[in-house]
């Protein structure tokens, strides 16, 4: 039986400090909920996540600026390299091969720019030109095929940079710019964030679908959101939905070897409801898997319309 951890026992471990204008909720697994210029939102630290999964870490402070590398060794020899800022931000993740090789698989200071430069991106809602059960399918209707189609697809319209992560995570007209597949087969016990055993299963049809694509290149990037209801406080609700994304990364991970490094998660608590409604809502406690490697990327046209990976 899976140890359903909840929110109420969280609750009681946070530690609130003022930080000039904005207030800092600090919970005991490094995870920041931040009210600033009213916006709130979530930050946790990847590396927990990887730590999880086992392999050997081993941890190289006194970079520049105060960074600090975080080096996990997988029983492969392929190693991941978070480098973080001296507050915890992450700055930069690499997979090394064991022959040397390195890839920058996530760049949040490309440029030169900080981590902490800022994230608010100014972009009107993409123009929707294709069916809408073409740009959110779900997962219980939709085949291997049809998820691979959407995990391939382009964006919506021109990518006219590249973008951090930061950036993509917290602006919602960005990342909405790649379709996603809707997972509403897990039904999360109410407070709590692990994913039941027998709702495991279900999601293997995806993670087929993911594999196709990340061996077509080893370097794409998923981005797994987490969502609630509108009902009870902000701060539970960010918590909980970031801790319900992880959650199915690492099964993506433990039960169906996606690589920890191609997925990336963020909570978003009520804040993008699917339906518009203050009360209790089955269909806004949700998570959805997009891929955001062409946000990261930038520039250039989408490319042509081909054959998706099989």
């Amino acid at each position: 039986m899976v140890d359903q951890r909840r929110i109420d026992e969280m609750r009681d471990q946070r530690r609130e400090r003022i930080e000039g204008r904005r207030t800092v909720i600090e919970e005991p697994d490094r995870r920041l909920i931040v009210r600033e210029n009213n916006r709130v939102f979530i930050r946790h630290d990847e590396t927990e996540r990887f730590r999880r999964l086992g392999g050997e870490l081993q941890v190289v402070p006194g970079g520049r600026g105060g960074e600090t590398r975080n080096v996990l060794t997988r029983p492969d020899g392929v190693q991941i390299i978070t480098v973080q800022s001296a507050d915890g931000r992450l700055v930069r993740r690499i997979r090394r091969t064991p022959d040397g090789r390195e890839f920058i698989l996530v760049d949040n200071a490309f440029g030169g720019r900080p981590p902490a430069a800022g994230f608010v991106v100014n972009l009107p809602p993409p123009r929707i030109l294709i069916p809408r059960e073409q740009y959110i399918v779900p997962v219980e209707r939709a085949s291997v095929d049809q998820m691979v189609e959407v995990f391939a697809a382009p964006p919506l319209e021109r990518v006219a940079r590249r973008y951090t992560l930061d950036e993509v995570r917290y602006n919602y007209n960005l990342r909405a710019r790649m379709r996603e597949v809707e997972l509403n087969t897990i039904t999360f016990e109410t407070g709590a964030w692990e994913v039941p055993p027998d709702q495991v299963p279900p999601l293997e049809q995806m993670a087929v679908a993911m594999r196709r694509v990340i061996e077509r290149n080893p370097n794409e990037i998923f981005l797994i959101e987490g969502h609630t209801d509108a009902t009870g406080n902000d701060v539970d609700n960010l918590s909980l939905s970031d801790r319900r994304a992880e959650s199915v990364a690492v099964v993506l991970t433990e039960s169906f070897q996606i690589p920890a490094e191609n997925l990336t998660t963020q909570g978003y608590g009520s804040q993008n409801l699917k339906v518009q409604t203050p009360g209790p809502e089955r269909a806004n406690r949700r998570v959805t898997v997009r891929r955001i490697t062409p946000l990261l990327a930038g520039g250039g046209p989408p490319p042509p319309p081909g054959r998706p990976p099989r």
